[in-house]
């Protein structure tokens, strides 16, 4: 199993950014629950979006709700996080993040999942 994220990269505070997170070695998302976490320097790690088939409720951690939107195309085997309105405080590794399980979304975000990517740096300047 292997997740790579891309998208990351620097940013004015304000803008927008959309990270993708695709899977292969014949994995599906359709078959896991899913989430993005992030990492600031010098900080533990934070869920910031999770959803899973259990109730098909796509949670977001407090600090991003409104502002930062988690999709999947299916198709082509990829999810998303749309970041808008990004902050100097969201300034942080992005890690996509699958889990065979099945709780809830709210769960993963608090608890964090099975299966890693690298990660992606997004830095966003005041």
């Amino acid at each position: 199993v292997q997740l790579v994220e891309s998208g990351g990269g620097l940013v004015q505070a304000g803008g927008s950014l959309r990270l993708s997170c695709e899977a292969s070695g014949g994995f599906s998302f359709d078959d896991h629950a899913i989430g993005w976490f992030r990492q600031a320097p010098g900080k533990g790690r934070e869920g910031v979006s999770c959803v899973s088939s259990s109730d098909g409720i796509t949670y977001y951690g407090d600090s991003v709700k409104g502002r930062f939107t988690m999709s999947e195309d299916n198709a082509k085997n990829v999810v998303y996080l749309q970041m808008n309105s990004l902050k100097p405080e969201d300034t942080a590794v992005y890690y996509c993040a699958a889990d065979p399980s099945y709780y809830s979304g709210n769960y993963y975000l608090r608890r964090g999942m099975y299966y890693w990517g690298k990660g992606t740096l997004v830095t966003v300047s005041s």
